[in-house]
């Protein structure tokens, strides 16, 4: 007997007509469907009228429950995995259960969806050439902090996700921290209301103070810091006289000579002196 195929099946983040027809297909013909709340998910598959078995799987039962869905698997059963919205396993469920699949040589194929991360990273304005995403920032505030700061100062795009309860909170440590970094949040994405707010920390901790409405639903945090810009190099002619003034005249004199020589910042000759001596 052949083992069945484990589906990734993304679902929409809110507007029900990013459902792909291949995901309904999907989820209409496997045996089992596995979701993060079977509640949650049970109104989406009666509005596509998908009538397959569903059972949860969440972060509280997930190695029992990802035991029993492999076993389903081995004994040929085919799986789809859903969250409570966008792709699964993005800061949600399912690492477990797709890894045991990969142990036991069961086949996993992930299907192209919605996904909050990649909706809110491409319409930020914020450079995406290189990016991090770090789902959700800790819970309490020292560790919070810590992992805000070391991201902001990697020097590329950062993702996160927030809850309603800690946007203002997050927002405040940028802006007592980093207040130079430039900030995106997006929220509602595609809904009705989809808004994104784009500025420094102190510019959006006043537009979601302002009404009350503005700090409800889940956040996508984006954190750009741009990295100070290394000097260029001094010209030949001035490295060589500064090595030649060196040998006679202290390092702050004999850049203070270059310098006015060569019109170039008396900070930065004197760095190079230092750090050819």
């Amino acid at each position: 007997m052949s083992a069945g195929s484990l589906f990734i099946v993304p679902t929409p983040i809110g507007n029900l007509s990013d459902m792909t027809p291949r995901a309904i297909e999907v989820l209409a013909s496997v045996d089992l469907i596995a979701a993060e709340d079977t509640r949650h998910s049970g109104k989406l598959l009666q509005h596509f009228e998908i009538k397959t078995n569903a059972i949860s799987l969440h972060a509280h039962n997930e190695s029992a429950r990802s035991e029993y869905i492999v076993d389903k698997l081995l004994e040929g059963l085919n799986v789809a995995l859903i969250s409570d919205a966008g792709t699964p396993l993005i800061s949600d469920p399912g690492f477990e259960l797709v890894n045991r699949c990969r142990e036991k040589g069961v086949m996993v194929s992930a299907l192209p969806g919605a996904c909050a991360l990649t909706t809110a990273l491409s319409a930020c304005g914020l450079p995406t050439d290189k990016f991090t995403f770090s789902g959700f920032l800790p819970v309490k505030i020292q560790a919070r902090e810590s992992s805000l700061l070391q991201a902001i100062d990697s020097a590329h795009t950062h993702v996160f996700y927030e809850s309603p309860k800690r946007i203002l909170d997050t927002l405040t440590s940028i802006e007592k921290h980093r207040p130079e970094a430039q900030v995106v949040i997006a929220k509602e994405l595609s809904k009705t209301f989809e808004t994104y707010q784009k500025g420094a920390a102190t510019d959006l901790i006043k537009w979601l103070s302002a009404e009350q409405a503005r700090q409800k639903g889940e956040f996508v945090l984006i954190v750009y810091q741009a990295k100070e810009k290394v000097p260029d190099a001094l010209p030949d002619e001035a490295k060589k006289l500064l090595g030649l003034l060196l040998p006679l005249l202290p390092p702050k004199k004999a850049a203070t000579v270059v310098a006015e020589q060569y019109s170039l910042n008396k900070k930065q000759v004197y760095q190079h002196s230092i750090s050819i001596r």
